[in-house]
């Protein structure tokens, strides 16, 4: 019998409906988080002249034959755990050790993907996500990525004078223990008077797009679940996420060409989910943002009433849409 190989964290709930909606379609399950190598977690794998990957992933309670995984669904697993008794050069020498073996066995295995963890980790980098979109056909706002003062104060003039400042990484980070969040910044006069820390690292800025509101897109293989994201505050007009608590959700249709583009976008990317942000502008055009290979759903699910798990279920079975 064929088994879907679930990665994820122990803790993420919203795998927890995945696996949940797989069961109720009648799949063999079996989860993992990396954090359980190799303490909690058994690999024998072996290749040779005659056949691919077989051998196993076993746990105190469940065992997988490496030979019968039709699907893997990888969704930000914690990183490997080592006992406190290795030093951390030890730790770094198991860790790259445990990333090829385990990391690379797994990412060998022949099958459906959502998605894999390659493509996803070439598709989170923010410039190829505009040269893609831009190539797939989808409006995006002109854009700058710079540590160059000089070159903030020519962008400005170009785009008329109303931008933007984000991250072009991840937003989040940790200090003194707090975890904080850098989130969309329009740029003021006050700014460019005074541009000191543009050179320390690389910045993006982006146009201002006038909005009538969001839209929040996931997609699911050929599937798309489209999400209005209306704010209800001056803060989450700019940067939805400082302010959930303001937010209501529509679900809507997304435009054929609008459609068409992402699916080519996706197809480029070798993706089969993503989170994609647009704007809509008050004239109705989409306008991406941004896509997130990894992006959070489930809160949008609850909202709106959108079968996205069951979506990932049926991806991951190979169920047509």
């Amino acid at each position: 019998m064929s088994t879907v190989l679930v990665i994820a964290a122990r803790d993420d709930w919203p795998t927890d409906r995945v696996v949940k909606a797989l069961a109720d379609g009648g799949a063999e399950v079996f989860r993992m988080d990396i954090a359980e190598f190799p303490q909690d977690l058994t690999l024998a794998g072996r290749i040779d002249a005659r056949q691919g990957w077989a051998g196993g992933l076993t746990t105190a309670h469940r065992a997988v034959d490496l030979a019968t995984i039709s699907a893997v669904y990888y969704r930000a697993p914690n990183p490997f755990v080592f006992p406190v008794t290795m030093s951390e050069s030890e730790r770094r020498f198991a860790a790259a050790q445990a990333r090829a073996g385990l990391g690379g066995i797994i990412t060998a295995l022949d099958c459906r993907w959502v998605s894999h963890p390659a493509a996803m980790s070439r598709a989170e980098y923010k410039p190829l996500q505009l040269t893609t979109a831009q190539q797939a056909g989808l409006s995006i706002p002109p854009t700058l990525i710079t540590n160059s003062p000089d070159a903030v104060r020519a962008f400005v003039g170009d785009v008329g004078g109303q931008m933007i400042c984000k991250p072009v990484a991840t937003p989040v980070f940790v200090e003194g223990d707090r975890l904080k969040t850098v989130y969309t910044h329009r740029i003021t006069e006050a700014d460019l008077d005074d541009l000191r820390g543009i050179d320390t690292t690389a910045h993006l800025f982006q146009a201002w797009v006038e909005k009538a509101y969001e839209v929040r897109l996931t997609v699911v293989g050929d599937r798309l679940f489209a999400a209005e994201v209306h704010a209800g505050s001056a803060a989450a007009h700019t940067d939805w996420r400082s302010d959930y608590a303001s937010l209501t959700y529509r679900p809507t249709t997304t435009p054929d060409d609008t459609a068409e583009g992402v699916r080519r976008y996706m197809s480029a990317l070798e993706l089969r989910f993503a989170a994609m942000d647009f704007i809509v502008t008050p004239d109705g055009e989409w306008i991406y943002l941004e896509a997130n290979p990894c992006g959070q759903w489930d809160w949008i699910e609850h909202a709106t009433g959108l079968p996205i798990a069951s979506a990932i279920a049926n991806e991951l079975l190979g169920v047509p849409a």
